[in-house]
């Protein structure tokens, strides 16, 4: 045989080979594609930004490995079963949710595509999983038990404002929140305080809402946990700065606009924590076999600027008892 022939067969070999290393050492990446049903606005906000975060620390990287596919209904509740469907159209591997409303919307879409809830208030009572250590079926994640709450926020409020007598309470009655309603209403009841319900079933009602709490003459105002409320957030502070209402609401992101106090869980470490249950389903994981997820950890925020706009001198044992204090 030729020298030369010889040499050019060693170099294709030597060629085939390093192919096949290569194609060993470099599989080809799958890119999974998430889906993310929500009613908020937009999709750069500190709590999908939190669960991008969780996504990228356990190696994922959006445009790479991952494609997130948002469907937002921007306040319109009306728009998440059209746009549900949409999600199971493109055929997504999981679907995050983050409000109760949501995920029911969702579980009416699919009983097939994994669920994964970021927040909810009650998913047992809302009948989503049918317990928290066994959910069953397709929907698992995190809850946020709001309920259990509503004691420590109206004595929260009591400290802050001893002269409250009092408190109108804003809620959307297009949420499932009818357990955080009635846990609100023993709780103020146990506190010798007066309960205003004030409905707030979309934006264009809020004005008119803190109108009527002024004629009911309301010392003190809190919210519940709602995605309409949470992305109007700005508007809330603002009117209730305007009405000179001390507020205390379920997610610090008021007290950063403005808002006097908030006390609960960390919602935006809840939606961080969500993408490790994303990241087990992925990898094969049930949700049935994924136990719902209690907050261990809560936080109360004061904004001490608006305090003292309203003219209120925050305890010192509460300002040591706060997380965070805002100047």
């Amino acid at each position: 045989m030729p020298r030369y022939t010889f040499g050019l067969l060693v170099l294709l070999a030597l060629g085939l080979l390093w192919g096949l290393l290569c194609s060993d050492a470099q599989p080809p990446t799958k890119v999974h594609r998430i889906g993310i049903l929500s009613p908020a606005a937009e999709a750069s906000t500190p709590l999908f930004e939190a669960f991008r975060q969780g996504l990228h620390e356990l190696g994922y990287v959006e445009g790479q490995n991952m494609v997130l596919e948002f469907r937002l209904a921007a306040g319109r509740a009306e728009r998440l079963r059209d746009l549900a469907a949409e999600l199971v159209q493109l055929q997504v591997e999981v679907i995050l949710t983050d409000t109760m409303t949501a995920t029911q919307v969702a579980k009416e879409a699919t009983m097939t595509i994994p669920i994964v809830m970021a927040s909810s208030s009650d998913p047992v009572q809302g009948g989503l999983v049918a317990s928290l250590a066994r959910p069953g079926g397709n929907i698992t994640g995190m809850a946020l038990l709001a309920p259990e709450l509503s004691g420590k926020r109206l004595e929260l409020l009591q400290e802050v404002v001893p002269r409250v007598a009092q408190v109108a309470v804003l809620w959307n009655p297009r949420n499932p929140v009818a357990a955080n309603v009635r846990a609100t209403e023993a709780a103020a009841q146990a506190l010798h305080l007066q309960l205003h319900l004030v409905e707030v079933p979309g934006p264009e009602a809020l004005e008119a809402a803190f109108e009527t709490a002024r004629q009911g003459h309301a010392d003190a105002l809190i919210t519940l946990p709602d995605a309409m409320l949470w992305n109007q957030r700005l508007q809330v502070v603002g009117l209730a700065a305007q009405h000179r209402l001390p507020a205390l609401f379920p997610e610090r992101e008021f007290v950063d606009a403005g808002g006097l106090l908030s006390y609960g869980p960390s919602v935006p470490a809840s939606f961080h924590r969500a993408a490790t249950y994303v990241d087990k389903i992925l990898k094969g994981t049930k949700p049935a076999d994924l136990p719902v997820e209690q907050p261990i950890k809560f936080e109360l925020v004061i904004n001490l600027k608006t305090a003292k706009a309203l003219g209120l001198t925050i305890p010192p044992t509460l300002l040591f008892q706060a997380d965070e204090v805002i100047q």
